[in-house]
């Protein structure tokens, strides 16, 4: 009992130190040992966690060798939450280094008398197919299970057919032809024909298979028009069209023909799902014939739910090639009228529609087509898309609900876009947010600010015009502790940093420091603090961080923030200097250095065992050598005035043979400045590799961080040094 209470303790993080990896895997050992079946259950639901926190291969493959044996002893309970195991840790079975004797243990099972331990055995090796797709006993144990007389054998044959057939060629030829037979056998019912259809859409391997297949689907749409057929038939062409990349303009065609011809509205529903799926896909094999077409059927439809979805593929393949290939027709055509007044009117009627998800889709279509289209008869729908995103704009931003929330985002994308295509609306844009942005609910304003941090983003010329309105608006609100009104303060600052441009004036620091000593509690100051250093205002930033020191609770979180303090005042020390002026780099430099090795101490400190701080330690001292390396790289180019090249240099270059001696001492003194740039190139490739849990932002900024700086002293953000832990 107590055993077990330490291991409950230590997992849930409230014993003193965590147990490692060993220790851990022990504690699960001994319950999956234990003769009471609820121990061992208990033991085996918990190894996904034990995967999560130490995804180890050596440990991982030690665990399910375990749980194998489990599976291979136990009762159909125990199988079954081995199984939910399985299926949970499925990115991790490609870290299992015995897979033959994982699958062997697991796979002694499928000779057992019971059809239910059979149907586990069976879902068992479909969740572990993309390790062992080519396992000849598992493609023969599934062909033959598909034979079985007991319902739940045959169920769990056909989810492990469907994964085998995904990932292995093989396979899918050998089991296409037993499954069109039991598709097209008279013997085989109905509901199990609905389940044997869906593995049809993982033929696409090579073009003969996808061909058979979609001959079959073909001959079972029309042979079966009972609508759960039609609808499950229909879905598997379209998943089998869109991996194989085979004949989809015939499947668009088809598609569209069941939406405009198919009385029943769950097929139409299924139709513009599909369709949709392959406007995200493949929108280059989008004719101007099938756009129009679905153009015709959403003027036509008289319901809202029909002509959303419509609208929602429209909108898609706007902000694609399709529409540029569905206005690209011959000046003079005939069609051309045709063609660009369905949509435009189509998209006009609808950007005022009552229903604001239409009006929505209906707004991005004229966004999309005034942003990517540039001809002239299409200039005057830019007005039409700002005085529609307006009227969106009014309407969303008193409503709080997630709905209209939603459609707000659409929105203030769509904004986002268009001033970004075209500027010169921009202005008007931002007019209009800042006027809206003094009414709106607390939730709109939030992402109204977001808005418009992406515009000033892009357009920095913008940022002064609204810096005045930001500043107040930033006065008057936090009248309340609300969570969106603490939220607001940091959208709303983050927007004024943008819009500042690195450069904060005391007045807009005494009032972002007032509001936030009034209304703000210490974690929104904490956040503001992390955006000012995101954007460049590390002055901004170290007097936040200094604020907080004494509203911490604990010593390690006081020198974390310490920590920051001294990184945003070294970057401060750095945002001195000038390109071409190296007269005071060096004292700029000394300067940053001087408080990065005070704030490499206090992140030493602020580490403790269950957090170490190891990525961030490691990061920072590499910003210290390399700025030494820059600080070196400064001193040796200056000490080519000092010690120039003898006289005798020709002489030594003649008697060396290297034409290197003619500049002196300087030319070994930057062979070592280069080597010392390359061992830094060295240890951030190291910093990278280890890092393996990192995020894509992190690994992106790790490995691009040196080549930005080989060029010269370059800026850095604090945004470059990721935090794993902002508690």
């Amino acid at each position: 009992m107590a055993s077990a209470s330490k291991s409950f303790l230590a997992d849930a993080g409230y014993g003193e130190q965590e147990l490692d990896a060993n220790s851990a895997l022990m504690e699960l050992d001994k319950g999956l040992r234990s003769g009471k079946l609820g121990e061992q259950c208990e033991a085996v639901v918990r190894f996904p966690r034990l995967f999560q926190k130490y995804p180890f291969p050596i440990l991982i493959n030690s665990a399910f060798l375990k749980l194998a044996d489990v599976f291979r002893v136990g009762n159909n309970f125990l199988r079954l939450c081995v199984l939910k195991v399985t299926q949970q840790s499925e990115k991790h079975l490609e870290k299992i280094l015995n897979v033959d004797e994982f699958v062997k243990r697991v796979f002694s099972v499928i000779h057992s008398n019971d059809p239910v331990a059979r149907a586990i055995t069976l879902r068992m090796l479909g969740s572990m197919a993309s390790i062992i797709p080519e396992r000849k006993n598992a493609h023969h144990s599934i062909r033959q299970s598909l034979d079985s007389h007991d319902n739940v054998e045959v169920e769990a044959a056909i989810f492990a057919a469907a994964n085998f057939s995904a990932q292995s060629k093989d396979f899918a030829g050998g089991i296409c032809n037993k499954i069109s037979e039991m598709i097209q056998g008279l013997a085989t019912p109905v509901d199990l024909k609905l389940k044997l259809i869906p593995i049809l859409q993982h033929m696409h391997h090579d073009a003969s298979l996808a061909s058979s297949a979609r001959q079959l689907l073909q001959q079972l749409v029309t042979s079966y028009p009972s609508t759960k057929m039609v609808i499950v038939t229909l879905h598997t062409f379209t998943l089998l069209a869109a991996s194989s990349l085979v004949d989809i303009p015939k499947q668009i065609q088809l598609l569209l023909q069941y939406l405009k011809n198919d009385p029943r509205e769950a097929v139409k529903r299924l139709a513009i799902q599909d369709l949709k799926l392959l406007a995200n896909k493949t929108p280059h094999t989008w004719s101007r014939d099938n756009i129009q077409a679905l153009c015709e059927c959403a003027l036509q439809t008289p319901y809202d739910s029909m002509k959303l979805g419509m609208l929602s593929v429209l909108s898609t393949l706007s902000g694609t090639i399709a529409i540029k290939q569905y206005f690209s027709i011959a000046p003079g055509a005939t069609a051309t009228t045709t063609r660009s007044s369905d949509i435009v009117k189509l998209a006009q009627e609808c950007c005022y529609h009552n229903n604001q998800g239409i009006a929505a889709h209906g707004v991005r279509v004229l966004t999309n087509i005034a942003a990517s289209c540039q001809e002239k008869d299409l200039l005057p729908l830019e007005q039409d898309a700002v005085f529609g995103l307006e009227s969106l704009l009014v309407l969303c931003s008193q409503d709080s609900s997630p709905g209209t929330q939603a459609t707000l985002k659409i929105a203030l994308t769509c904004m986002v876009k268009l001033a970004k295509c075209r500027p010169h609306l921009s202005q008007s844009i931002v007019e209009s947010l800042l006027t809206q942005l003094h009414s709106a609910q607390d939730a709109a304003r939030i992402l109204m600010c977001h808005c418009l941090a992406a515009i000033a983003m892009q357009l920095p010329v913008l940022g002064d015009g609204m810096l005045g309105d930001l500043m107040d608006l930033y006065k008057v609100i936090g009248r309340s502790a609300s969570d969106k009104q603490q939220e607001l303060l940091v959208s709303l600052a983050t927007v004024i940093f943008v819009a500042s441009q690195k450069t904060l004036s005391s007045e807009v620091k005494t009032v972002i420091k007032q509001q936030l000593e009034n209304v703000s509690n210490g974690w929104t100051a904490y956040r503001i603090a992390r955006q000012a250093s995101r954007m460049g205002n590390h002055g901004m930033a170290r007097e936040l961080y200094q604020s907080l020191l004494t509203q911490v609770a604990s010593e390690h979180f006081y020198f974390w923030l310490n920590s920051l303090k001294e990184f945003s005042h070294a970057e401060q020390c750095l945002t001195g200097l000038q390109k071409d002026d190296y007269s005071s780099a060096l004292s700029c430099i000394a300067e940053s250095l001087k408080s990065y090795h005070k704030g490499i101490a206090s992140l030493t400190a602020a580490s403790t065992p269950l957090n170490p701080l190891s990525f961030q330690c490691g990061f920072v001292k590499l910003r210290i050598d390399l700025l030494q390396a820059f600080s070196q790289l400064i001193c040796t180019c200056n000490s080519l005035k000092t010690s120039p090249p003898p006289a005798i240099a020709t002489t030594i270059v003649m008697t060396s043979g290297s034409d290197l001696q003619r500049c002196g001492r300087i030319s070994n003194q930057m062979k070592l400045s280069m080597e010392e740039f390359r061992n830094l190139a060295a240890r951030y490739g190291d910093l990278y590799q280890s890092s393996f849990d990192a995020d894509s932002a992190t690994l992106r900024n790790v490995e691009l961080y040196p080549t930005f700086q080989s060029t010269g002293l370059g800026y850095f953000s604090l945004k470059d040094m990721p935090c794993k832990n902002d508690s």
